[in-house]
This record gives C-alpha cells, structure tokens and sequence, in this order.
C-alpha cells in the first residue's frame, strides 16, 4: 500500500510548509529515516525523514512550493505500484487549498471570503489586513484561483503599495478618522506610506524573519506584556563557571571541551526556579491558563533571517553539563539550518541573552503562548553599596517579561527573588 508524504506541522501556528530541496528523486528507493526533503517553517530549515519504505513517486510540490499543512507532497510505493491521483497538485510554489479544505476550516476561523477584487480571503490574510492597515481591494491576490494570502498582505504592507485610504492628514486641512483600517493609528500609516521616498532602497526578509515579525506583533499587541527588573551580584556566577570548566577535562592531553557558558548555568538555575513557580511555567490558552508539567527552556539564538528559539527539554533535571553539550549543538544546528522539528517544540519559557553584544539592560517580547521570557544583558563592573561601603561588584541586570493574564506582578517579582537567590549561590542550586 502507497505512503503519503505530507507537508508535516512542526509548530502549533503552523499553516504552511516551504520546500527547499528533496534529497531523493522521482523513482529513488528510500528507506524509512533516511532524510527525504528540506522545508522551511518560520523557525527553522528542517530535513523531513521519510515515514515509511518505497520507491519515491507522484511527487507534486517542487523546489520553492508553498504548501499547506497536511497536503500531501509525494508517495512512496512499492515496485510496479502506481501512486494515487493528487487530489490538488501543488506545482506553482503558492498555496493551493481544495474545496474540501475551506468547507472543512474551523468555525472560529470562519471560512474565506469574497474579496472586493472578486477573488477570496483566507481568515489569517483578513486578520493581518486588519492589522497592517491594507485595503484588501488593492491586493492582487497569489493563491489558487486569485485567493489572498497572508503573504501577499505581508507583502502589501512591506511596500506600503496597498494601504488603506484615509482622510486627508491634519497638515492638509483634513482629520485623521477611522477609515477600512479601523483606526486613526492606520491613517498616519497610511500617510507616512504614501509620503515615503519612491525610490527608497527595500529589503524583503525571508519567511523566517516575515513571520517572525508577524508572530512579535501578535505577540505585543494581543498578551498584556509587564517587567520586573532586577540588578544581581554575578560574582557567584562567575566563581561557579570557573569550578565547572575545571571539571571539565577530557583527554590525556588535558584540553578542556565544552566548557559551559553562564547562558548554560542560567538555563540550570532558571529551570529549577520554574520548577517551583509554575505560573511562570505555564501558557495562556483560550480555555484557561495550563501548567506543565515539564520544565523545557528555549534558548534564543540569531541567525541570518531572524531568531530561531532551540529548546533543551527538561532543563531543571539536566546537569550543568548535559545543558552545555545540547546548546553547542542546537546552536551548531541552528547556525547550518539543519534544527528537527523536536529542537524547536515544547518550549515553556524562553531566554534571550545578549550580553555578549554589550547590553546594559533590554527588554524582550514574549513567546506566545509561554507566560514570560528573561532578558539577559552582560555582566560589567559597577560601584554599589555593600555594608555601607562603595566597592566595585560584577553585575547583572536581568529584565522579566510576563504575561498578565498567567502571572500577576507578585508572582513574576517572587519569580525573579528566587531567581536572584539562586544566581548568589548557583552551588547551592546545582547540588
């Protein structure tokens, strides 16, 4: 019996699948595991392993296709097997959806609908049209049959060629109102775009960093952000990464490998204080707030699109060490695009470290839907007050991004107490 090979969900927002390459051709024989193609999400490039056993046919989505979640790309058949007819062939590198599939759509989504320009909305396109301020009836849509996609309106709104119109602007002698873009906020876009400079340079960003920007605005503009900030004494800190990196030894030749950095530590110390602070531990969800039950601390990391946010599961269990070889080598694979799908899910709390960037202090903008993420910025020398006296201490400023809706101001700032705490003796902490 044939197997499908569909463009799989790796992330929980997930609509759509970019492929980059396939690793096999059309009438290969592949073997169950073995890689099979490269797709891009927003996060990542990710290799898919083939799901099965079979010789590779009836491939329809080429290099540079855009496909939905759950279409299937490919077969894999035995000898002398003809695969099934592709029930919507995915050949143009844009979104083809059947009519299956917009009948089948959720209620809450609603169904696509009418544009002005005669072709259709997908529900995500409408919502970020809203959103940018982009009159739906200057879109020319990408999709099967005309259908506006959310890429087009990303597209519309990077180039500023299809805002909404709005009253003229207050210089002119008009008033800003509340036009199709549903506010006055939209109005000022809509002027700014038109007055912009014709032949400015533009850059486009790839689909890591188009949807990054999507997913940082929905973030900002839909959970309730506050921050607690707190300037620690790291001098333990510091004393402990060296304890650990002399232990880390291996070899006759005495060389030390992977040596931990205080990101590592801070990965350790921050999960064993989400382990008992579990509304820090927890996501935002329609129904209600849900606590985990595991404690999984994503790492953010740059990479040449965007950021990408690995995850070391289970992070309050794990050694110092166990910690330090899975970040080197989710950094490893983040830097060569080649994160799987496990690397990127789960996580439960996120970290942002730019110290190393020389950073007194920032703010960061929460994962949805995680219930906070921590800013860390470098470690520097600075006078403060001990037992009366000025003396000159490392420090660390550390800044927490909640979200209101799963943790009140006294939860995040005993969140961040302990967190302190532990920082002021990390040996205590790691045992």
């Amino acid at each position: 019996m044939a197997i499908s090979v569909i463009m799989p969900a790796l992330e929980m927002a997930q609509e759509t699948g970019k492929v980059l390459s396939w690793r096999k051709k059309e009438g290969d024989r592949v073997s169950k595991g073995e890689p099979l193609l490269e797709i891009e999400t927003d996060k990542a490039v990710v290799e898919i392993e083939s799901p099965g056993e079979g010789i590779l046919a009836g491939v329809t989505a080429q290099a540079g296709a855009v496909i939905p979640v759950g279409q299937t790309i490919g077969w894999l058949v035995k000898p002398g097997e003809t695969p099934p007819a592709a029930a919507a062939p995915a050949v143009t590198g844009r979104r083809q959806d059947s009519e299956h599939t917009q009948a089948s759509a959720s209620p809450q989504a609603g169904p696509a609908t009418p544009s002005p320009a005669g072709g259709r909305v997908s529900p995500k396109a409408r919502r970020l049209a809203r959103e940018h301020g982009v009159d739906l009836a200057r879109v020319r849509g990408s999709g099967s049959g005309g259908e506006i996609l959310a890429e087009d309106i990303l597209a519309a709104a990077s180039s500023g060629s299809a805002r909404a119109s709005e009253s003229a602007a207050p210089g002119a002698g008009g008033t800003i109102s509340a036009g199709s873009a549903g506010s006055a906020d939209s109005s000022v876009r809509a002027t700014v775009a038109t007055t912009a400079t014709p032949n400015a340079d533009l850059e486009t960003p790839g689909l890591v960093g188009r949807l990054m920007a999507e997913r940082t605005t929905q973030s900002w503009t839909t959970a309730p952000h506050f921050f607690v900030t707190r300037e620690i004494d790291a001098g333990q800190l510091i004393a402990a990464r060296e304890k650990f990196v002399s232990t880390f030894v291996s070899g006759s030749d005495g060389k030390t490998t992977d040596k931990p950095t205080h990101t590592d530590l801070l990965v350790a110390l921050v999960a064993r204080v989400l382990a008992v602070h579990p509304r820090m531990n927890a996501s935002w969800t329609p129904a209600g707030i849900r606590l985990h039950s595991d404690v999984n601390v994503a790492v953010a990391m740059a990479v040449d699109d965007g950021v990408v946010a690995p995850v070391i599961h289970k992070a309050n269990t794990a050694t110092v060490a166990e910690i330090s070889s899975q970040r080197r080598q989710l950094t490893e694979r983040a830097r060569t695009g080649k994160l799987q799908p496990a690397d990127l899910a789960g996580a439960t709390f996120t970290i942002s470290n730019l110290g190393m960037y020389g950073v007194d202090a920032f703010t960061a903008i929460i994962v949805s839907p995680q219930a906070g993420i921590l800013a860390v910025a470098r470690i520097a020398d600075r006078v403060v007050p001990v037992d009366g006296h000025p003396v000159i201490r490392p420090m660390l400023t550390l800044t927490l991004s909640t979200d209101h809706r799963v943790a009140d101001g006294a939860r995040a700032a005993a969140f961040l107490n302990d967190l302190a705490t532990a920082i002021s003796d990390p040996q205590k902490s790691l045992g």
